[in-house]
């Protein structure tokens, strides 16, 4: 079967109808790239057509992008020369493009030629996208819930099928940027309002009014095709154009710190192809476009951002058992973090039982949910009727009794064992024995608080990050009798509020503190050694994390830091290593410098909760080194104290699976997300390489960059993380 059908109608329209077999939303493949061609070849040789629509056969949806294994295809079937022939892949998908937007038209006069109108019933994203701006007229259906956009920057690459050409000569670089540079997308309407479609219409007259405009004998040269043609904007030597790029590039350094290879080379191929001819100007594309292919962080965030994380997405590391879909959920504790969980759980569906000890704090745990709805409806994402319907599925209450018929409990309760011990006795003696018990801590052993339980294997850990509406990571932790039904409804509770899970197993800090707590911790033993706060966190950031480790401890607060360090030390004992640090945080403490919560803290902070600067305070205490470190050593120490951790977790099988280890890192903490994570980065490294840097940062800073043995020996024998551990690659 193809995914492309063509019938033309008594009016002589043809309608190609794109229809992915198998698939919920149309995805790009190779054959479909030749299907395409092909229709469109006979669309024009045919007489009796006049014009040609492009549409969808699913329900709501255009296209969802391109399948990425089309590029690997490239690559791999290139041999020795894999630049080549993904230049030439990519120069053959330009070619099918250009086909339909010239659609006959004579090279010379631009004379004849047949309209070829996209018609999108929905989301179009990425090819989705290109292949209706090859188009002469792009018509959307008025679909609130359509996302139209090239989001292709958000996994490593940029839209390299002409849309990053099209869209600057139609738009300009500087209205082009938020949707080429961020990945911005945009509903139909707002599509429109900002020049990426023409025309948004009913969707039930989708099809009437592409037809009537291809019957209606319009213009389809593209301006760009037209003698004369000036770029809106202003071309790079123009006056308003050069002050525009000048921009953007100064505008793309601040954002990126130069360590995401893709809006470098993107930037670069707008700059030098609106210097060029239309047809030159797609080459350069082109060639910027397999530059950042052949780059391996490339390869790394498209595994890890797209393959990986569509996968664990979908279940790949989900039990064999049958459907656990949530329909009622009980939310215990109505803070922060039960208040987000509540809003997650109602916006997808469920049921929601919000239970507190008093009803004021339960309404207004609720009440969190009618303000983010409130939020939403004035920037038009929402409407009173969500609202309504949203509000009317969660009962907020003091009554344990409520929780009846619950078939998932999650508790988030004050981090005391105690407490949570009581409040899982409790729960467990109204609902069923078919009910699964989650607790949302970030620290506390599940194995030990699933003693509270008589049924531990219907016992788990859930670990939202904060705020939970905004974080797309969900860490699972399976405790020591947790069972397969339990963690299978965690699983597909997450996937309920679609947000991406990681399955762990239960230790210290489980995977993602673990990791991140060494991070902050390295940053705050430069400041005892005297190295400038300013230093450490730019040279974070320089590495594509979003804060530096200074910061992001006043962003969690100083007291909590204090608080995990003092439990730690008193169950490690001996065995503890941080007391360097604690130095630091206990005085900091004392100072009552709590972080922005308090508005003091390594930073100074306005009365609106601003940054003001380093605290000067610090700098006297610990007064700076006359000779600073090299910015790479800074770099080695940050990223080494998360990656060895990520090493040991594998080696400890607290991670059983890599790809978890990678997508968690980038979602929950922001790990280097150019990197692909911590494991894909030592790929890109070399193992050899990171034992022998690991020697060396040993040596000189100490046995926290011990080289663990897993390292030890993958180096010694050559071996790659994804080459040894890859479960896909094994399945495949």
């Amino acid at each position: 079967m193809t995914d492309f059908t063509m019938k033309t109608d008594a009016d002589g329209v043809a309608i190609i109808t794109w229809d992915t077999v198998g698939k919920s939303m149309n995805v790009m493949n190779g054959q479909g790239f030749l299907d395409l061609e092909a229709l469109i070849d006979k669309a024009l040789a045919d007489e009796a057509v006049k014009g040609v629509i492009i549409t969808s056969g699913k329900e709501g949806s255009f296209a969802g992008g391109m399948d990425l294994n089309v590029i690997a295809k490239m690559r791999d079937d290139a041999g020795d020369e894999p630049a080549k022939g993904l230049f030439d892949g990519v120069m053959g998908m330009h070619a099918i493009l250009r086909k339909i937007e010239r659609a006959g038209m004579d090279p010379k006069t631009n004379k004849g030629g047949k309209p070829i109108a996209a018609a999108l019933p929905g989301t179009a994203l990425g090819i989705g996208l290109e292949i209706p701006l090859a188009c002469h007229r792009i018509f959307a259906a008025d679909n609130a819930s359509a996302k139209i956009g090239l989001p292709e920057i958000m996994v490593g690459i940029f839209p390299g099928a002409g849309g990053t050409t099209r869209l600057v000569r139609k738009l300009g670089a500087m209205a082009a940027s938020p949707l080429l540079l961020e990945g911005k997308l945009n509903d139909p309407k707002k599509a429109k309002s900002a020049g990426v479609v023409d025309e948004v219409v009913p969707a039930d007259e989708l099809i009437a009014k592409a037809k009537e405009w291809v019957l209606s004998n319009p213009s389809i040269v593209k301006p760009w095709d037209e003698k004369g043609y000036k770029m809106p904007g202003g071309a790079p030597y123009h006056p308003a154009g050069f002050m525009t790029f000048v921009g953007a590039s100064a505008m793309v350094n601040a954002k990126t710190q130069g360590a995401f290879p893709a809006a470098k080379a993107l930037l670069s191929a707008v700059y030098e192809g609106a210097l060029v001819p239309f047809d030159t100007a797609l080459r350069i594309e082109a060639r910027w476009f397999v530059n950042v292919l052949m780059n391996p962080s490339s390869s790394a965030m498209i595994r890890s951002l797209f393959i990986n994380k569509e996968a664990l997405e979908k279940g790949a590391n989900r039990p064999d058992v049958p459907d656990q879909r949530v329909k009622k959920v009980g939310v215990m504790g109505a803070g922060m973090m039960g208040a987000g969980i509540t809003l997650v759980s109602a916006m997808a569906g469920m049921q929601v039982v919000l239970i507190d000890q008093k009803q004021e704090a339960a309404d207004k745990g609720k009440a969190y949910t009618a303000d983010y709805m409130d939020k939403g409806i004035k920037r038009g994402k929402a409407t009173e009727e969500k609202k309504a319907a949203a509000l009317e599925l969660i009962t907020a209450t003091t009554d344990y009794a409520a929780l009846a018929g619950c078939d998932l409990i999650i508790e988030a309760v004050f981090e005391d064992p105690a407490v949570k011990a009581e409040v899982t006795r409790n729960v467990l003696k109204v609902v069923g024995d078919d009910c699964i018990f989650a607790t949302n801590t970030s620290t506390l052993p599940i194995s030990e608080l699933a003693k509270a339980s008589d049924r531990p294997e219907d016992f788990i850990g859930i670990h939202f990050f904060s705020p939970v509406e905004k974080m797309m990571l969900v860490e699972i932790i399976k405790g020591q009798k947790t069972g397969p039904r339990a963690v299978a409804k965690a699983l597909d509770y997450v996937r309920q509020i679609r947000k991406t899970p990681i399955v762990v197993n239960d230790a210290r800090f489980f995977y993602c503190n673990r990791c991140i707590i060494p991070y902050i911790n390295e940053g705050i033993r430069m400041v005892a050694e005297g190295v400038a706060p300013a230093l450490i966190d730019n040279a974070a950031r320089q590495l594509g994390f979003p804060v530096g480790p200074l910061q992001l401890v006043d962003e969690t607060s100083i007291d909590l830091g204090a608080k995990i360090a003092r439990a730690t030390k008193s169950a490690m004992g001996a065995d503890y290593p941080d007391e360097a640090v604690d130095e630091v945080i206990f005085w900091m403490e004392g100072e009552g410098r709590l972080g922005r919560k308090s508005n003091v803290g390594f930073f100074d902070y306005d009365d609106k909760g601003k940054r003001q600067g380093y605290w000067p305070g610090l700098a006297a205490k610990y007064p700076h080194a006359e000779d600073q470190p090299d910015l790479h050593e800074v770099q080695h120490r940050l990223m080494f104290a998360q990656v060895l951790e990520a090493v040991r977790a594998l080696e400890e099988g607290v991670l059983e699976d890599i790809r978890e280890g990678d997508v968690g890192a980038i979602l929950a903490w922001g790990f280097a997300p150019w990197s692909g994570g911590p494991f894909s980065w030592l790929d890109i490294i070399g193992t050899p390489y990171a034992a022998e840097r690991c020697d060396e940062l040993a040596e000189k800073f100490g046995p926290r960059f011990a080289t663990p043995a897993l390292l030890r020996e993958m180096a010694d024998k050559g071996q790659s993380f994804y080459g040894r551990f890859d479960k896909q690659a094994d399945a495949a």
